[in-house]
């Protein structure tokens, strides 16, 4: 019992002396937490200074980096201003990279207008667009002018199919050498080669400066330059090669002789014209202005407007000329040549602003081909007739059965023509009117004005020899012709019948 009372004893003294410990601990803890908050008291305007140093230090940063990015632009602006002064001629690729930061410097500053000087330096950027865009201009000009030179005929000619090309046995004015199924066969098989109208190498530099003006908004402008320059380039080049600009009076009151040559020429030039000149023209358009559609049209419909106006002028003229036997011929090589170029032309004047040239090509074919089908009923009506007095008292062959058996041979030298001019059309009686159809017709105008004829012979006898020789001839010159076409294929040539008009 005494030895649990001292335990006892121990135990409670031990506890006693833990909570002394305890409270003392607490007493000095107490103590710390009032130092500490002093020692933060004190250390407060050291962190807010150390903060606002720090702010102050990430802003000393921004703006040193905002005013390198200012100094590049600054330095940048001096290096392109350098460029425009030389101009773009000594060196474009370096001119037009130097428009190019002078935009990105202009985007740069309108959207940081809160910089100080953004407004001086816009200003600045701004007068040297507009210098750089007048140094343009004025070189896109000098360049075409210096480069869009005529094309002389010789180079011209080279460009034709060997088939084609005028020879010392061709005609003087460049007509095709042989008969006109050979002709129409080469024509149908050639391949033409246009020419550079301007040298390969300057046309990336035109196209670059095309591209710069029409991004400026400079269009307008840029579409005159070229179209004025190509446009003088081109009718000079149809002048040397000898298209005349002819009033439809002045066709029309030109003697037979003269007008059937420059017809002849006319159809040589329409083809130059179509598959080298304007196809060349429209090639070089394409070119440099890769950048617009809308400008490759414009600028080739002002630059060919007048050229092909002239061309389809003298055509027009000729379709509404008086109409005589002699003439069908020469309308057939002009509806000929215009059927052949009509593919050539719809694929070369191209878009909204050709239409009116599409057309006008395309009226001029049906006034070639209506005039044409109107000559065939007027010789028709003229064979049967025809009131030649002057028979020979043997009975032998009228002259006008010759001029028509020569007529109706060279019809058959235009037959896959007269198929596609025939097409659809139908004659006032009702009938059809191909070619045997209107051959046809022919001769039976033929058989009665000979009928008509043969009764002017007071002997029957010499009556019935008349209409036999004529007969025999007709009969006679067509397996003639028959046998020249599948045999030898040697054609009649219409200069050495003999024939040159109605008797």
């Amino acid at each position: 019992m005494e030895s649990l009372t001292q335990r006892a004893a121990l135990l409670r003294e031990s506890l006693q002396k833990s909570q002394s410990v305890t409270d003392a601990v607490v007493a000095i803890l107490g103590s710390f937490d009032s130092r500490l908050s002093a020692l933060d008291a004190a250390m407060r305007p050291i962190q807010v200074r150390t903060h606002a140093v720090r702010t102050a230090h990430e802003n000393i940063d921004r703006t040193l980096r905002s005013a390198d990015v200012i100094l590049i632009q600054f330095d940048r602006t001096r290096e392109a201003e350098r460029e425009i002064q030389k101009g773009p001629h000594e060196n474009l690729q370096g001119f037009l990279d130097a428009v190019d930061r002078l935009r990105s410097i202009e985007r740069f500053f309108s959207s940081n207008r809160s910089y100080r000087s953004s407004d001086g330096v816009l200003n600045h950027v701004n007068a040297l667009l507009s210098k750089a865009l007048v140094k343009m201009e004025d070189e896109f000009q000098k360049q075409l002018s210096q480069r869009s030179k005529p094309i002389e005929p010789d180079r011209l000619f080279d460009c034709l199919p060997s088939t084609l090309r005028p020879s010392s046995e061709s005609h003087p004015e460049g007509g095709k050498a042989g008969t006109h199924s050979e002709n129409q066969q080469n024509s149908e098989a050639a391949v033409y080669s246009p020419p550079a109208l301007i040298e390969p190498k300057f046309i990336p530099f035109l196209a670059k400066l095309a591209q710069q003006l029409v991004q400026a908004g400079c269009q307008q402008q840029c579409s005159e330059i070229y179209s004025e320059a190509r446009a003088s380039a081109l009718e000079s080049s149809l002048k040397h090669l000898g298209v005349e600009k002819l009033s439809k009076d002045e066709v029309q009151k030109m003697p037979w002789e003269i007008l059937e040559s420059k017809i002849g020429n006319w159809i040589h030039f329409m083809r130059i014209a179509v598959k080298l000149l304007f196809a060349g023209e429209r090639q070089l358009c394409d070119q440099v202005f890769e950048c617009s559609q809308s400008l490759r049209d414009t600028c080739f419909a002002a630059i060919t407007k007048n050229s092909l106006a002239t061309l389809l002028s003298f055509g027009e003229a000729i379709a509404m000329s008086k109409r005589s036997p002699e003439k069908l011929f020469v309308l057939l090589d002009m509806y000929e040549i215009m059927c052949e170029l009509q593919a050539d032309i719809d694929t070369i004047f191209v878009g909204e602003s050709c239409s009116h040239m599409r057309d006008s090509a395309l009226d001029l074919t049906k006034c070639l081909a209506q005039t044409a089908q109107k000559t065939f009923s007027d010789f028709e009506e003229a064979v049967e007739k025809d009131a030649t007095k002057n028979i020979h008292t043997d009975g032998t062959v009228h002259p006008l059965t010759s001029y028509v058996i020569n007529y109706v041979k060279f019809l058959f030298d235009y037959q896959s023509t007269l198929k596609q001019l025939f097409q659809g059309f139908k004659r006032e009686d009702g009938t059809g009117s191909e070619l045997a159809t209107v051959t046809m017709s022919i001769m039976q105008a033929l058989q009665n004005n000979l009928d008509a004829k043969a009764k002017q012979y007071k002997d029957p006898a010499l009556m019935h020899i008349f209409l036999m020789n004529n007969i025999h001839y007709i009969v006679k010159s067509v397996r003639r012709y028959i046998f020249m076409k599948e045999g030898s294929k040697q054609y009649l040539n219409w200069s050495s019948s003999g024939c040159v008009g109605m008797i």
